[in-house]
């Protein structure tokens, strides 16, 4: 046995009920050849090999969690079929047919994993499925003799096509000479039935007894009473002899057959068993993660210091509504840990979980225990557990105990756990208390990790006097008479028989006189340690807050941190977006102002440069409008301004007209005067925004006082034309005279109206509201090249 295989007997396994944890495993084996590989599981105590088995049920889990469970439908244990194959024995069509199934099986579990593997790394699988070797053609060339239900086809010679064509019309007209007889009014009253039958592969009447001398040929079966005499008539002898040589005919093709294929089966037997030991080992990885998905066991974390650290650990053969989870630590500060407390309080279960758990790593199996539990890999797990739990022991059982520890003490290594379940048990208390402490001493020296149990009071005391090695208890619920069967490490077992007797009603002076017959110092001793024990029981508490809130806090910086990248993704996107809206709009205006070039190039060489006032408007206007607008659309949606104070001089927009002017006048606190143009008004202070602060152009504005000193400038970017088509009258006198006023203050001398043609009553509309206007000197409908009657062209003062 090499170093790094550890040493179990059957009796240490059995002790710590490991293959009942197997039994469950196998339950999860969708294959025979899973299940056999399950069985023979061992611990390995090679920390390499452990963490590869452990990484291979990883990625099994991940591989369940997120696809499901692998296809292993198909799968057979095909082992002695093949090596009947390789000796030469021929193989039956069923054989054959698990032969191709496993095959076929085997790529589409291939394919399955290598799907997986392109959305989620499976490094390990992969190199196991590697391994396995497509056989497709062979497949192919079964399946097209062999159909699903184990039967060779016609179709797999043109020889077996042909005889069984010609057997089948053989058989027909066999049974059609028969039904005629049957049928013959004569011969009726002679037969049992009126049918035919099978008999000895040939075709039969059934004849009463009486007639059995009218139809010559052959008795085949008489029925039980001997009433019914089963007959092959004369007539149809030949016939069925027909028959019987040409199944014989089709048994030897057929066997012909079978022989090719189990030939071409054993030109691929050695890759073919190789397909199968992969596939049982995949089938068995799979199993473990079916069996951590039952027990919502979880992945530990694995090191070769010795180091174990379970938190919320459970006995994985209790059910989990009813198991209590244990926290330990071991190999870090201490080595060994003595657990003191009275029977039925749940230390056996505690002990068996450590080594269980432990047993199960090393197997490769997710532990039942809290994310982040730490395990690691001993040479060996060495276990005296006994199940008595009654007080009298007999020497038998105390010299069973002793000749398990010197064994025990004989293969231990610093590499080894021990569990020691009352250790000391089954003789003298003084005796066996010391030769407790002894064995102790020895295996703590050695440097083993050890887990004890035990009554004995003394060990409380050797546990604080020895570094390295710790108290624990099991806790026991005075109030209800009932252990919790929870573990508490740090804290001795206490006696609770003076509180359980006054709890069940002994009278107060007895138990006052038992108090007294205890020396003082044991009555320190025992008060201390339930001070110890509270104060652990609040440790605890605050612990757990502390750790539910630190969860809280993670969960709340990790969804910050989501947030975070959220947003600097939706910026990124926006400044994209922003980009390359941005080149779109330069590629459009460039694209546009090319055009107004090539359009003044053609006016310029049509009109020979004399290009009329309005189409220069006009194309001057395309070029302003094909100059991008790279602002952000938010920034229109951004709130304006509202003035706190506004002082005479002012610029501010009126957005109840959507002008802009100049303040002339507070008149009072909600109110002021605004000069709009010509127009000199009075407004509310809530219905304008300030656009330019007179305080940030250095003087004061001047204040326009009237019409007449008001000195008409033309603006660049007032428009000559007015587009009023798809309006009503009522809309476009309002944009009328707006653009009028804008005209006048432009110096234009004439502009244009665009209303259609369309019925006229927009054109007529507009004609009859210049006639009025007092800055229109005279008005006229467009010339041809000017837009005709769908324009109206207003000459101003």
């Amino acid at each position: 046995m090499s170093a790094n295989t550890p040493s179990y007997n059957e009796k240490i396994l059995n002790t710590l009920e490991f293959h009942k944890v197997l039994d469950r495993c196998a339950n999860h084996a969708s294959t025979q050849l899973g299940e056999e590989l399950l069985r023979e599981l061992m611990p390995s105590g090679d920390f390499e090999e452990v963490k590869k088995r452990l990484q291979a049920t990883d990625e099994a889990v991940n591989v369940d969690r997120l696809k499901g469970g692998a296809p292993f439908g198909g799968i057979r244990n095909i082992r002695s079929a093949l090596h009947r194959a390789r000796i030469g024995g021929v193989l039956n069509a069923a054989e054959l047919l698990d032969i191709q199934l496993t095959s076929q099986g085997g790529r589409r579990l291939a394919k399955y994993l290598a799907d997986v593997h392109d959305d989620y790394p499976l490094p390990l699988l992969m190199s196991i499925t590697e391994q396995l070797t497509d056989h497709k053609a062979m497949e192919d060339r079964i399946r097209l003799c062999i159909d699903e239900n184990a039967a060779v086809v016609d179709s797999a010679s043109p020889e077996l096509a042909r005889i069984r064509q010609e057997l089948r019309n053989s058989e027909s007209k066999a049974r059609e000479r028969l039904e005629q007889m049957v049928r013959t009014p004569s011969i009726q009253k002679m037969l049992q039935d009126n049918l035919v039958t099978l008999r000895n592969d040939r075709y039969v009447i059934p004849v009463k007894q009486e007639y059995r001398g009218h139809f010559g040929g052959m008795i085949h079966d008489q029925s039980a009473s001997g009433a019914t005499l089963f007959i092959e008539p004369e007539a149809v002898v030949q016939m069925n002899n027909k028959v019987r040589e040409l199944r014989f005919k089709e048994e030897a093709e057929v066997e012909k057959i079978l022989r090719m294929l189990t030939s071409l089966v054993a030109d691929h037997v050695d890759t073919l068993l190789v397909n199968l030991e992969v596939l049982a080992e995949l089938d068995f990885i799979f199993a473990k993660a079916g069996l951590a998905r039952e027990m919502k066991a979880t992945l530990p974390v694995l090191n070769d210091r010795g180091f174990m650290k379970l938190k919320k650990a459970r006995h994985p053969l209790i059910v989990l509504d009813q198991v209590v989870p244990i926290d330990i630590e071991l190999g870090n500060k201490y080595s060994s840990i003595i657990v003191t407390g009275p029977n039925t309080g749940g230390k056996t279960v505690s002990i068996k979980t450590i080594g269980l758990l432990s047993l199960m790593a090393m197997c490769g199996l997710f532990v039942p225990a809290e994310e982040g539990s730490q395990l690691c890999v001993f040479d060996a797990i060495y276990a005296d557990i006994g199940d008595e739990q009654s007080i009298e022991q007999s020497l038998s059982t105390f010299s069973s105990h002793m000749t398990n520890i010197i064994r025990i003490l004989k293969e231990m290594t610093p590499k080894s756990l021990v569990l020691i379940d009352e250790l000391g048990a089954g003789t003298d208390p003084a005796e066996g208390s010391a030769l407790a402490i002894s064995i102790l001493d020895y295996i703590h020296r050695m440097g083993c990790r050890i887990v004890a149990t035990t009554h004995y009071s003394e060990l409380k005391a050797y546990a604080f006097d020895r570094p390295g090695v710790i108290n624990a208890s099991m806790e026991f619920d005075v109030q209800t008479l009932r252990p919790t069967y929870r573990l508490l490490v740090g804290v001795p077992g206490r006696s609770n028989a003076f509180a359980i007797a006054e709890r069940l009603g002994l009278p107060k002076p007895i138990i006052d006189n038992a108090r007294g017959q205890v020396g003082e110092e044991d009555q320190r001793v025992e008060s201390m340690i339930a001070t110890l024990e509270e104060n652990t029981l609040l440790a605890e508490a605050e612990r757990t807050t502390a750790t539910q809130l630190r969860s809280e806090v993670e969960s709340l910086r990790e969804e910050l941190r989501r947030e975070r990248a959220s947003l600097e993704e939706q910026r990124h996107k926006l400044l994209e977006r922003a980009e390359r809206d941005a080149r779109e709009a330069v590629a459009k205006a460039r694209r546009e102002a090319e055009e107004v070039l090539q359009e003044l190039k053609r006016l310029q060489r049509e009109e020979a440069g004399g290009v009329k006032d309005h189409k220069l408007s006009e194309l001057k206007r395309k070029l302003n409008d094909a100059v991008p607008d790279l602002k952000s659309k938010h920034a229109a949606n951004l709130p304006k301004k509202k003035p706190d104070r506004l002082e005479p001089g002012d610029e501010v927009v009126v957005t109840t007209v959507g002008q802009r002017g100049f303040v002339v006048d507070v008149i009072n606190e909600h109110e002021i005067s605004v000069q709009l143009g010509i127009m000199k008004m009075k407004v509310r202070k809530q219905d304008v925004e300030l656009f330019k602060s007179v305080a940030n152009q250095g003087a004061p504005k001047p204040q326009p006082k009237a019409t007449s000193s008001l000195k008409r400038t033309r603006d660049e970017n007032a428009k000559m034309e007015l587009d009023l088509r798809g309006a009503n009258v009522e809309e476009a006198i309002i944009e009328i005279d707006r653009f009028l006023d804008e005209s006048y203050l432009a110096n234009f001398g004439s502009v244009y109206i665009i209303h259609g043609k369309g019925t006229g009553v927009l054109r007529t509309g507009v004609q009859d509201y210049l006639r009025k206007h007092k800055h229109v000197k005279s008005f006229r409908i467009g010339n041809y090249n000017e837009g005709g009657a769908g324009v109206t062209v207003a000459e101003l003062k």
